[in-house]
């Protein structure tokens, strides 16, 4: 399949490497970027400037959106000078972004019209899984689709999995971002206990990573929340605009959420003091604060 030329149309913290990736496996990437220095970092590494969607778009077997948000991703796809205007009939359309279910079985239901195949994959490892292509990819859609694609699956990840129709793949990564903030959370907490307490956090979390409380979330978190390095790999705006998803759609399914909506006010109220652009593991200094110990 690396004969497949590819559009990769946003080229953030996870789409660049991700693009990298896709170029490093042998594929022609096209990239296209509002910030043009990306473009520039993946032409460096062997892909393609695209000059814009319409020239990233045309002639395209496969276009990947790597974008922030729900609007974003209708703009890009159904806006004037967008991807469906732009691509060629049988296009593979891969929005990997993480936006609300019913946006993408909408976008997928409009590009069906214009004879266009399309995927809700939305992924989730952070900037280390997108770098050492370790992404879970969560994906909604045809059966037909999903194993054409999957070829691209396997070179950004290595769990691919088909969860159901369009939207699938979107309701899936909600109930990830649900479990991810939640386990931030506790490990924030347990990390200000042991501190208060005295403990060293380095054996500390050595030794409670070893048992039932490791996590990936302890694994790749843990050493920087106890170094308060809150270099962004995914940043709380983002988190934020997940952990509406998730509350909007479990209010919409009738479904309780109590410990997740707590986090979601925690990461709200982070985000809020003007900390969007931190790391979402900086959900510590939330507890620092409700702890008198910032």
């Amino acid at each position: 399949m690396p004969d497949t030329e590819i559009a990769f149309i946003g080229l953030g913290i996870m789409g660049l490497p991700m693009a990298v990736n896709l170029v490093r496996a042998g594929y022609t990437v096209t990239g296209h970027n509002l910030t043009p220095e990306r473009v520039d970092a993946l032409v460096a590494e062997g892909g393609r400037r695209g000059g814009g969607v319409a020239g990233a778009v045309t002639g395209a077997d496969v276009v990947i959106t790597m974008v922030p948000d729900s609007p974003d991703v209708e703009e890009l796809l159904l806006g004037p000078g967008g991807v469906y205007e732009n691509a060629k009939p049988g296009t593979l359309v891969i929005d990997m972004s993480t936006i609300r279910p019913d946006v993408s079985r909408a976008v997928a239901e409009a590009g069906a019209e214009r004879g266009l195949r399309v995927l809700d994959a939305p992924v989730s490892g952070g900037e280390a899984g997108a770098v050492e292509a370790k992404l879970s990819i969560m994906v909604g859609g045809a059966q037909a689709d999903f194993e054409a694609a999957r070829p691209i699956f396997d070179v950004l990840g290595t769990t691919p999995v088909l969860v159901g129709p369009n939207g699938a793949g979107q309701t899936v990564k909600a109930a990830n971002q649900l479990i991810v903030a939640g386990n931030i959370q506790l490990l924030a907490e347990a990390l200000v206990f042991l501190e208060a307490h005295g403990v060293d956090t380095e054996s500390g979390l050595e030794v409670l990573g070893g048992g039932l409380a490791g996590s990936t979330v302890l694994q790749r978190k843990g050493r920087a929340m106890r170094e308060r390095d809150f270099a962004p790999g995914f940043r709380i705006a983002l988190h934020d605009k997940d952990m509406r998803i998730v509350t909007d759609s479990a209010r919409a399914a009738g479904v309780a959420i109590p410990l997740g909506a707590q986090v979601a006010q925690s990461v709200a109220a982070l985000k809020n003091q003007g900390h969007g652009g931190l790391d979402h593991s900086a959900l510590l200094m939330i507890v620092q604060q409700l702890s008198g110990r910032s």
